[in-house]
């Protein structure tokens, strides 16, 4: 019997998965590393950990990115608006090429420009600061706009988080966004249903979260934001609309390291020395 014969796409596709997951497996662990090096500052461990298969694959097969043209007019843009989530998006540029290990290693020490929020670097591939939530979809609607006016094919990305979208800026933005049919527009919601103080639900329950984004005027997807091929397959779908896309992934906070999945005292939190070794343990024990 012989084997499938695989189409270039198929191919391209299975390629893509595999590096995309071989690189959040590094991402996960490297994350642990800058948070432990971050020592009694901390980080936002729970929050950075949800999303990194996100990352990982929207820098490792989906945005037309380069570092070496990262000011490029036709790049594609990408912004965190939950700037929180740095540990996801400092390792994800650094495994794209944008920033280097020396780099990487001067997280959140004086005059790095690696804090525990994002600081505008496009050099860097860092499109917008934030931190202040609720403001990453309105930056992200006026670059999809640019783009538009200026007859370009780039797509913009932005990352926010289900407890962000408690903000009222987040549904007056949807709003435009449907409004002037920005369909090159692409919006990522990391469901992980636990915010700093309880979870979404008890803080400010959205209900019917994914219809109400379709009574927006969106087009939306739903995925588990762990699995990889799903993620893969939901970002890169063909346009189908003249109306902006959301997907919206459910994750874990936390996820990879079992003492600080769902557990709201990981949002922002320092690592012993013994919890780290614990943590690397069990994240290199699921890489065997």
């Amino acid at each position: 019997m012989t084997a499938p014969i695989l189409s270039y796409a198929e191919t391209a596709r299975d390629n893509a998965i595999l590096r995309a997951e071989a690189i959040a497996r590094a991402m996960r662990r490297k994350a642990l590393d800058l948070a432990f090096s971050a020592g009694t500052n901390g980080a936002h461990l729970g929050p950075g950990l949800s999303m990194i298969e996100l990352m990982a694959v929207l820098y490792s097969g989906i945005l037309k990115v380069d570092p070496a043209d990262p000011e490029s007019p036709d790049r594609d843009r990408f912004i965190l608006s939950k700037g929180h989530g740095v540990l996801a998006y400092y390792t994800a540029l650094h495994y794209a090429g944008f920033i280097t290990e020396a780099e990487l290693t001067t997280f959140e020490r004086n005059e790095s420009f690696l804090p525990g929020h994002p600081i505008m670097n496009v050099k860097k591939g860092i499109e917008t600061s934030s931190g202040s939530l609720g403001m990453g979809l309105s930056i992200a609607i006026g670059s999809a706009i640019a783009a538009k006016k200026a007859n370009r094919s780039n797509r913009v990305f932005v990352l926010l988080g289900d407890g962000e979208c408690d903000e009222g800026s987040v549904w007056e933005a949807a709003m435009a966004a449907a409004h002037y049919h920005l369909d090159n527009l692409v919006a990522i919601v990391d469901k992980n249903s636990l915010q700093y103080d309880a979870p979404t639900t008890e803080i400010m329950d959205l209900g019917d979260f994914a219809g109400k984004w379709r009574a927006f005027g969106w087009d939306v997807a739903e995925v588990d934001g762990h699995c990889v091929p799903a993620v893969y397959d939901a970002f890169a779908t063909p346009l189908r609309s003249s109306r902006p896309y959301i997907v919206i992934a459910h994750t874990v906070k936390g996820k990879g390291v079992s003492f600080m999945e769902n557990k709201s005292e990981w949002h922002h939190n320092r690592l012993t020395r013994a919890q780290y070794e614990s943590a690397i343990r069990e994240v290199d024990g699921s890489q065997a």
